[in-house]
């Protein structure tokens, strides 16, 4: 383990450049005192690694120092072929660029590694895409993905849910998100969009109709994590999404198929909030709703394993809904 790890230093360092010894024992999740060790270790096998003192100071290689080393194991190997991306890197016009990258990989694998990343993919398979959803289009995609690569603005005309639908949009994109098999995008609009300030905001790129790259650059902004972005957002969506309330109650069968018929945002309440089910053994819970309209929908899927005790608007669709079926099916 020592020995991966005084590799996985060296590696941190070929890669940032200048790090603290706290940066480092953050990464690899050791303390501090650890990696001066490890530091220490490291100049006593001729690993041309020194320290600099002051503010701005941490342990860096001699410039132009590189490894060779990887030191990958059987289980690394596998895995870097694992990430299973080829029809999201083919949308995204690197489909040749990823072929051509697992083949140089695996032509430096040794033998032994080669086969085990067969093996890797003779028994796991990620597919990304959602159930139950027609495929979209994505014609724009490739070259948005080259405007977000190179820093360049461009000038969209989208579709949107409220009139005007067709909207045409000057946006500097500055990155993209593959969610459970739909693509999305963040980018930055102008003041004269938002009506204050620059503001970060998210597409899908299905909306897109039309996609004109500009020859202006834009500067990103500085500390942008899309990640942490992409987080913060789709936590926000749900939320918004979710306005309502509706007071149910459940048969055990019924709250046993919450996670499959509904909304994660209710399934996730329906686990941190319920409590002990009453003599029948039913279950009274308070679900997280986007409208009474949605809601009636939803929990007509749950058929004799609901009853809706409000909000009475819900409780009278629900009514019509059923009285009209007794009517059909009598």
């Amino acid at each position: 383990m020592r020995a991966s790890r005084l590799l996985s230093v060296v590696l941190l360092l070929q890669d940032r450049g200048r790090l603290t010894a706290q940066q480092i024992a953050a990464e690899l999740d050791v303390s501090v005192r650890t990696v001066y060790r490890d530091i220490e270790a490291l100049g006593e096998a001729g690993v041309p690694v020194y320290a600099e003192l002051g503010a701005n100071g941490g342990y860096q290689l001699v410039d132009g120092y590189r490894t060779r080393l990887t030191g990958l194991t059987p289980q690394e190997a596998g895995t870097i072929f694992l990430a299973g991306i080829p029809d999201a890197a083919a949308e995204l016009g690197l489909g040749a660029v990823l072929t051509t990258a697992e083949l140089k990989l695996r032509a430096a694998l040794p033998a032994r590694l080669s086969r085990h990343v067969d093996e890797i993919r003779d028994r796991f398979h990620l597919d990304a895409a959602g159930w139950f959803r027609e495929t979209e289009t994505h014609p724009h995609l490739a070259a948005l993905a080259a405007a977000v690569w190179n820093r360049r603005r461009a000038r969209m005309r989208y579709l949107r849910w409220r009139a005007p639908r067709e909207v045409e949009r000057d946006i500097e994109p500055l990155g993209i998100v593959l969610k459970a098999g739909v693509w999305y995008f963040l980018a930055r609009v102008d003041a004269s969009v938002t009506g204050a300030g620059k503001e970060i905001r998210t597409y899908r790129v299905a909306t897109i109709l039309d996609l004109a790259v500009l020859d202006e650059t834009f500067e990103r902004p500085d500390g942008f994590d899309l990640a942490a972005v992409w987080a913060e957002w789709a936590a926000d969506f749900e939320r918004r999404l979710h306005r309502d309330e509706a007071t149910v109650r459940l048969s055990p069968a019924g709250l046993d198929r919450i996670p499959y018929l509904m909304t994660r945002a209710m399934a996730r309440n329906v686990r941190d909030t319920v409590g002990e089910p009453d003599p029948d053994g039913w279950t009274t819970v308070t679900l997280p709703i986007e409208s009474v309209r949605h809601a009636h929908a939803d929990f007509l899927r749950l058929g004799e394993d609901i009853q809706v005790l409000g909000p009475p608007e819900l409780v009278d669709m629900m009514r019509a809904s059923i009285t009209e079926m007794i009517k059909f099916y009598s």
